[in-house]
C-alpha cells in the first residue's frame, strides 16, 4: 500500500482519522483538534468513562457530519506520557486489528501524538510505519474466503515530516511481510526450488545478480556436510547466492547467511509427530534474509550486500544420512553425525566455508537452530554469539533502534571440548547440557577468517498456538544493521 505523510490534521481528508487519547491529562494538540472538530465527543467520552483512554482500549466514532473522515478511531494510550516499545506494539497492533475490520481505502493516523521512551520522533514514526504495515498483513492463497479477508487499505498517511524514517519503516515492512510469507507457505510449497525461484524472481525485479548451486556444483566444491542433509529427500538442494551491489566496486560486502530447511523431518533421527507441521517453519532464516535483501534493495543503501541460503529438505529414506556417517566438509574436517535432527550447522558450515571467497567485511549467520535457545531465551530474545566485539556491538546498537531484541550469549573455549569425536574431527552434537552454545560452538570452526556473529532464532522466528504464524524477525534487526554501515 502507499505510505505517505502529513503535516497537519487540517490538512488532510481521509476515510479514517487515527487519534490517540490518554487516559488522564491534556489531549495533544492532534487529539485537541479533532475534539473540537466533533463538538467536544472525545473530552465527553472520556469524561462520561464510555472511552477510558486505557491502553490499546479502540473505539470507533461516526462522523458523518464532518469533511476530514467518515469515521475516527480513537485509540487509548493510557496515563504514561511516553510508551514502552511493548506498550506501543500494543497500541499499533489495535489500530491494526479494527482496521482489517473495516471497509475504509484511506487511514490517517496522528502519529506525531505518539511519544515513546528514549525515542526520537523520527525513530518513532519508522516504528509505526513499520509496525502498521505489518499488522495490516494476511496469509492468503489457501482459503476460499481470502477475498474477505484482504486489507481494504490503499493508502496510509502518517503524520510527520522525516521522509527518509518513513521510507525505512515502510520498507522493513514489505521486508517483513516477505519474509513471513515465505515461512508461512506449507511445506509441499516452499521447497528449496521454490526458494531459488524466489531469488530468481527478485534478480528480475531489483537486478541484482542472483547464482544458484545446484547440487552437482556443491560436490565439486566439496560441500558433503550441507549434501548429507538433503540425500533423503526427492527434493533437491542449492546454495542460493544473491549479489546487491550499491557500493563501490570491488569493495568487499557485508554477509547475511540464512538456514533455508524447508521441512525438517529430522531425517532418521526422528522427530515426534505434535507439532511437526511447524518444522515448515525451518527456513525461517533463510526467509528474514529474503526479506531484508528485498528491504535493502527498496532502500537502495550505498553498501555491498551478499545474502546467501543454504536450502535443503531433511527427509528420511533409504538413502538418507544415518547417526554415525562421518561426511568431510568442504573446510576439510570432518564431522561425525550422532543426530541427524542437528541439521541446521551441516548445512551452514558448508555456506560459512563458501562465503570466504567474497573476503567479507562481516558475516551474520540466521538460523532456528536450537530448542534449547528457546528454553534458554523464550520468545522475547534471540540469541547472538560472536567472534568479534565490535559486530557484537554492532548488533546490539541495532536491535535497539529496530526494536527487535536479542541477547548475547557464551561463546567459551571451553564448551568446544563437548563436541570431541573418537572418530571424527568434530561431532555435529554436543549433548544435552548448553545445547545452543555448542551448536554455535560447531559454527564457529568454520569462520576463523572474518568477523563472524550467529544468530539462533528458533524462539522469535515464529509464533504457535492459535496464534501460529511467522513473526518476520529479525529482517527489522538486520535492515538497521545493514543501513549503520553506509
Amino acid at each position: 500500500m502507499n505510505t505517505a505523510l502529513f503535516d497537519r490534521l487540517s490538512a488532510v481528508q481521509a476515510d479514517l482519522l487515527v487519534v490517540f487519547v490518554p487516559s488522564e491529562g491534556e489531549f495533544s494538540e492532534s487529539t485537541a483538534w479533532v475534539d473540537g472538530n466533533t463538538d467536544g465527543q472525545l473530552s465527553q467520552l472520556r469524561e462520561t468513562g464510555v472511552f477510558k483512554g486505557s491502553l490499546a482500549q479502540t473505539l470507533l466514532l461516526p462522523c458523518a457530519s464532518q469533511d476530514f473522515a467518515q469515521a475516527v478511531l480513537l485509540v487509548g494510550v493510557g496515563k504514561n506520557a511516553e510508551l514502552s516499545d511493548m506498550q506501543a506494539r500494543k497500541v499499533i497492533a489495535a489500530i491494526a486489528a479494527q482496521v482489517k475490520t473495516l471497509p475504509y481505502a484511506s487511514i490517517a493516523v496522528a502519529s506525531a501524538c505518539l511519544s515513546l521512551k528514549g525515542r526520537s520522533s523520527s525513530d518513532v514514526l519508522a516504528l509505526v510505519a513499520q509496525w502498521l504495515n505489518e499488522g495490516f498483513y494476511n496469509f492468503l492463497g489457501f482459503k476460499q474466503d481470502d477475498a474477505e479477508k484482504t486489507t481494504k487499505v490503499e493508502s496510509l498517511l502518517l503524520e510527520g515530516t522525516d521522509e527518509a524514517a518513513l521510507t525505512i519503516g515502510a520498507a522493513t515492512a514489505q521486508g517483513s511481510a516477505f519474509a513471513r510469507q515465505l515461512g508461512n507457505l506449507p511445506g509441499n510449497v516452499c521447497t528449496p526450488s521454490r526458494l531459488a525461484s524466489e531469488a530468481q524472481q527478485l534478480g528480475e525485479e531489483y537486478g541484482i545478480d542472483v547464482e544458484l548451486l545446484d547440487e552437482t556444483k556443491m560436490d565439486e566444491l566439496g560441500m558433503h556436510c550441507l549434501l548429507s542433509v538433503g540425500r533423503g529427500s526427492d527434493q533437491p538442494s542449492y546454495l542460493i547466492v544473491m549479489n546487491y551491489r550499491g557500493g563501490e566496486e570491488g569493495d568487499a560486502p557485508h554477509v547475511l547467511l540464512g538456514k533455508g530447511i524447508t521441512f525438517d523431518t529430522g531425517g532418521i533421527s526422528l522427530k515426534p509427530g505434535p507439532k511437526m507441521d511447524e518444522m515448515k517453519y525451518d527456513m525461517c532464516g533463510a526467509a528474514s534474509v529474503f526479506g531484508t535483501m528485498k528491504a535493502i534493495c527498496e532502500l537502495k543503501p550505498k553498501l555491498n550486500f551478499t545474502a546467501v541460503v543454504a536450502a535443503a529438505e531433511n527427509m528420511p529414506s533409504s538413502r538418507a544420512t544415518k547417526p554415525g556417517d562421518i561426511v568431510k566438509t568442504m573446510s576439510g574436517q570432518t564431522v561425525e553425525i550422532l543426530n541427524t535432527d542437528a541439521e541446521g550447522r551441516l548445512v551452514l558450515c558448508d555456506a560459512l566455508s563458501y562465503i570466504e571467497r567474497f573476503t567479507p567485511k562481516s558475516v551474520v549467520d540466521i538460523a532456528t537452530l536450537t530448542g534449547a535457545c528457546v528454553v534458554a531465551l523464550g520468545s522475547v530474545n534471540s540469541g547472538m554469539y560472536a567472534n568479534n566485539d565490535a559486530l557484537a556491538t554492532e548488533l546490539k546498537a541495532a536491535s535497539q533502534v529496530a526494536a527487535d531484541k536479542i541477547w548475547q550469549m557464551p561463546l567459551d573455549e571451553e564448551y568446544q571440548q563437548q563436541l570431541d569425536s573418537n572418530f571424527a574431527d568434530i561431532a555435529n552434537i554436543g549433548g544435552p547440557e548448553a545445547g545452543s552454545v555448542t551448536a554455535a560452538c560447531f559454527l564457529s570452526r568454520f569462520t576463523e577468517s572474518y568477523p563472524w556473529a550467529h544468530l539462533d532464532i528458533a524462539g522469535t522466528a515464529w509464533t504457535g498456538g492459535a496464534a501460529k504464524g511467522a513473526s518476520g524477525r529479525p529482517v527489522a534487526l538486520l535492515t538497521r544493521y545493514l543501513l549503520a554501515k553506509v
